[in-house]
């Protein structure tokens, strides 16, 4: 189900003897779900045939899990005075990490055995996490 989108969005798609520039501000909506190999995103603009326009992305899960990492890198690029953009990032993080935190009924007999079987190979375990992602995911609630 779209929503209308909460602030702006620009896109680029460049081909060598191309270009195409799209916004998409207040106006637009978007979805965003995932499905059972990646990430979707859809974004509407409504209007003419002249001004209307639509995109679609779908990031396969290795993809997008590469791109929130890198996104906790460099966190330290935004301004630390940024408060309103850093709560509304930390806040979807936190809310994806909760989400991902809830295993379904049928597998929780499954991810306590493979806790079990980590824990003896002495890997840390944070909530089902590897230490790596502990750390990325405390860097971009940060």
């Amino acid at each position: 189900m779209s929503k209308p989108i909460p602030d702006k969005a620009e896109v680029a798609l460049e081909y060598p003897d191309k270009l195409y520039i799209g916004t998409f501000e207040r106006s637009a909506r978007f979805d965003a779900h995932l499905d059972q190999t990646g990430i979707s995103l859809r974004l509407d603009r409504p209007g003419d045939a002249e001004s209307r326009r639509s995109i679609r992305m779908h990031l396969h899960y290795g993809l997008f899990a590469e791109i929130l990492d890198d996104l906790a890198k460099t966190v330290s690029a935004m301004p630390p005075d940024d408060t309103a953009h850093r709560e509304a990032l930390r806040d979807g993080a936190k809310a994806l990490f909760h989400a991902l935190r809830a295993i379904p009924a049928h597998a929780r007999a499954m991810d306590r055995r493979a806790r079990h079987d980590r824990a003896r190979a002495g890997e840390t375990d944070i909530f089902g996490m590897s230490p790596d992602e502990a750390v990325a995911l405390l860097h971009v609630m940060e």
